[in-house]
C-alpha cells in the first residue's frame, strides 16, 4: 500500500512534469498522511488542472462517509470491476505529485521505515482516481485514492505493493477517459522499472503525522 508519501520538489519542477495550467505556490511536505488535502492534476476539457482535494476517496454512492472505511489505495488487479473505483477508473483519473514515498518493512520485533525516492531526486506522478460526494445539503466533498501495483524485485524486500507510478509518456493516456477506455488504463498500471527508485532505511519519526521536515528523509544506519 501507500500509506504516507512526500512533495518536496519546487512548484516550478511539479508544473513542468505535468504540465498543468495554473502556477500555485506551495510549501514542502514530507509526511502527507490520508485525510489531508493532496494535489492532483486532471483532465478537463482538453486541458490539465491542479486542484486540492482530500486523500481518502468516498464514492458518490456512500451515505454517510463516516460509517465508510478509508479507501487511501485502489488495488490495480481487477479495478475495473470494483464497486468503490469502477465509475472512478472509467471517468475520473488523476496524476498524483509526488517526489518519494514511504513504506515500513515488517520484522519479528518492529516495523521498519523506509524512504523510496527516484534515482537523482525529482518528482514523478502516481496514478490516481477521484470522486465527487455529495451531501444531502448539496455540499460537495471531493476526495482520491491512490493506485497500487504489485512491487517491483527492489521494494519486495520491504512490502509486498507499491504505487502505480506512471512514466510521462502514459500521462495522456492515463488522463483521457475518452480515448483511452477502462481496460486500457487498467494495463498502465504496471511495477516500476527496477533502476527507477532507490530505498533506504530512515528515523520512527516518520512514524507520526506531527512531525514533517527534511529530517524524515534522512538515512539512518540499517538495523541489525
Amino acid at each position: 500500500m501507500c500509506g504516507r508519501f512526500t512533495i518536496t520538489a519546487s512548484p516550478d519542477a511539479i508544473r513542468k512534469l505535468l504540465a498543468y495550467e495554473e502556477r500555485p505556490n506551495f510549501p514542502p511536505r514530507y509526511n502527507v498522511a490520508p485525510t489531508q488535502p493532496v494535489p492532483i492534476v486532471r483532465l478537463e476539457k482538453g486541458a490539465r488542472h491542479f486542484v486540492l482535494v482530500r486523500w481518502g476517496l468516498i464514492p458518490s454512492w456512500v451515505k454517510d462517509p463516516r460509517e465508510f472505511a478509508l479507501l487511501i489505495n485502489a488495488r490495480a488487479e481487477g479495478i475495473a470491476d470494483k464497486p468503490s473505483f469502477r465509475a472512478a477508473i472509467r471517468r475520473r483519473r488523476c496524476l498524483v505529485p509526488a517526489d518519494g514515498f514511504y513504506e515500513w518493512q515488517k520484522t519479528p520485533r518492529v516495523k521498519r521505515p523506509y524512504y523510496i525516492r527516484p534515482r537523482g531526486g525529482g518528482p514523478m506522478a502516481f496514478a490516481g482516481l477521484w470522486e465527487t460526494w455529495t451531501d444531502r445539503d448539496g455540499g460537495e466533498m471531493e476526495s482520491m485514492a491512490i493506485v497500487t501495483c504489485p512491487a517491483n524485485e527492489l521494494l519486495e524486500p520491504i512490502h509486498d505493493r507499491m504505487p502505480a507510478i506512471l512514466a510521462p509518456e502514459r500521462f495522456d493516456a492515463w488522463l483521457d477517459a475518452e480515448k483511452t477506455d477502462a481496460r486500457a488504463a487498467a494495463a498502465l498500471l504496471q511495477p516500476a522499472p527496477e533502476n527507477l527508485l532507490e530505498a533506504y532505511e530512515i528515523s520512527t519519526r516518520v512514524n507520526s503525522v506531527k512531525n514533517d521536515g527534511p529530517e524524515l528523509v534522512e538515512p539512518v544506519a540499517p538495523s541489525a
